[in-house]
């Protein structure tokens, strides 16, 4: 479904990623991870388009899409949950869904959403700004999911989340898995990414250093020592 082949991209003369490549078939769950400062955030960022991407070729479902435009990449179904959720604080939960649907052009995923998060549906008409942590990344997610996602990109989905609340999210992600949906899964928490993925990339310094499958990575003590901090 996607396929990224020597990306590159830096802020400024500072360079971000290095000769980036991986891929993603339809249907899976890959899960990227690393430590701080890796490039995670930076490769989902350049893969939707908010970040230029310097170098590389970048395809989706067949099609080159290296100069498409974040929009008309939500429009191919790419659709990106972004790192610390960003909902828009002062309008309602349920304004915030249908600005999820807006490049679509259609909101036909809301009762879904809903069936998905009641706790949304039940605050719809409440400021977004006034949910728990926990709350708001599902609001976010739901956001997403009111795109149709193809493609999934999860940016740090438990950050600042109670272990609880993590769970929970991440039963959410499997749960969309099992339907189908196609999921790139950015996580600081390498155990629980790693463990719930078909198959895995191991980034430092703007590189990949390690792939494989998801549990093969999760019990690689050498991956575990020196990137994961396990």
């Amino acid at each position: 479904m996607l396929e990224a082949q020597g990306v590159g991209s830096r802020y400024g003369r500072i360079p971000a990623l290095a000769d980036v490549s991986i891929h993603v078939r339809a249907g899976e769950l890959v899960a990227i991870v690393g430590a701080n400062g890796a490039g995670k955030t930076t490769l989902l960022r350049t893969l939707s388009g908010v970040q230029p991407m310097h170098g590389g070729r970048l395809r989706f479902e067949g099609d080159d899409i290296a100069a498409e435009t974040p929009r008309r990449r939500v429009q191919r179904g790419i659709v990106q949950v972004p790192e610390g959720r960003q909902v828009f604080g002062p309008l309602s939960v349920e304004d915030n869904l249908r600005l999820g649907a807006f490049a679509r052009g259609r909101a036909a995923a809301l009762g879904s959403v809903y069936a998905m998060f009641p706790v949304l549906r039940d605050k719809r008409a409440e400021a977004a700004g006034t949910l728990s942590g926990g709350q708001q990344q599902m609001l976010a997610l739901g956001r997403a999911l009111m795109a149709e996602p193809r493609l999934l990109l999860l940016d740090e989905p438990s950050m600042g989340l109670a272990p609880k609340l993590v769970a929970e999210i991440f039963r959410h992600i499997k749960a969309l898995r099992a339907r189908g949906t196609t999921i790139l899964l950015v996580d600081q928490n390498a155990r629980a990414a790693l463990a719930i993925a078909d198959r895995g990339y191991v980034m430092a310094t703007g590189r990949i250093v390690a792939e494989g499958g998801g549990t093969e990575l999760l019990h690689d003590a050498q991956v575990q020592r020196a990137y994961l901090g396990l």
